[in-house]
């Protein structure tokens, strides 16, 4: 059976900040960074320690009775809860934060403060096997899709690391992105404007909506689509395709990966 091309994500130790942003930034590409100075969150953040700062204030999390949470379905809820770790039940399971197979149009950085992942993450070049629902993926296990109803998915390239306390995974913005927490762990995310303000939209709180300019070019193709509804089908399908043959002329970058 065809399998997927796997490859590791870099890794460099003791970057300064100067060194990332001038050779490996705008390279565009993840990078899984090590031997950084995260601050003594690393050895404090117990789940003793965030119990106790976090006092009688609420924590908002999502709670899923399974292991793999859905985003295209929402097999989840919302919760406000005191502490995370004693206020569910017993076959509920709180999620602080997860992605499957997502995308964010913001650069981000992932810090590991305490235990390990898994990340899988997938180049916005291979979009095309990705079986998009808005910014989902519908393969919702990548390490063992349904090729037989996802057949494409096998083209993608697969980019994956393992990160333990104190890595600081950076993502591109639009790089998709599975994130499997191997044992307890604490993360944060932090997301970052790469472009000028106006070109985001103002309403958008997590980061993963089309780019102003975007959504409203897929606006003007959903109206050429439905112009072209007024033509028989052969014609609908040749004029489909010079628009295809069109798009991909005018924006193929050989540099882009």
């Amino acid at each position: 059976m065809e399998e997927q091309q796997v490859v590791p994500v870099a890794q460099y130790t003791g970057v300064t900040r100067e060194r990332f942003l001038q050779d490996i930034y705008p390279l565009r590409r993840p990078v899984v960074l090590k031997g950084l100075d995260v601050g003594p969150c690393v050895s404090k953040w117990t789940v003793d320690h965030l119990s106790q700062a976090a006092g009688d204030k609420e924590v908002k999390v999502h709670v899923s009775t399974v292991a793999q949470m859905d985003f295209l379905s929402k097999n989840f809820v919302y919760r406000w809860v005191f502490d995370p770790m004693q206020s569910l039940q017993p076959d509920e399971k709180p999620w602080l934060l997860f992605f499957l197979a997502c995308l964010q149009i913001m650069d981000n950085f992932l810090i590991q403060v305490m235990g390990k992942k898994k990340v899988v993450l997938y180049s916005p070049r291979d979009v095309p096997y990705l079986y998009l629902s808005g910014s989902k993926s519908e393969v919702l296990d990548v390490d063992k899709p349904d090729l037989k109803k996802y057949p494409l998915f096998v083209k993608a390239r697969r980019y994956e690391c393992e990160l333990k306390a104190g890595d600081v995974l950076f993502i591109p913005a639009l790089w998709f992105h599975n994130v499997t927490s191997e044992e307890f762990g604490v993360g944060v995310n932090v997301f970052w404007k790469h472009l000028p303000p106006i070109c985001y939209d103002k309403t958008d709180t997590y980061g993963n909506k089309d780019l102003a300019a975007a959504s409203k070019a897929a606006q003007i193709l959903d109206r050429a689509l439905k112009t072209l509804e007024e033509l028989p089908e052969e014609y609908r399908d040749f004029y489909g395709r010079r628009m295809v043959l069109r798009i991909q002329e005018k924006m193929y970058s050989a540099n882009y990966e």
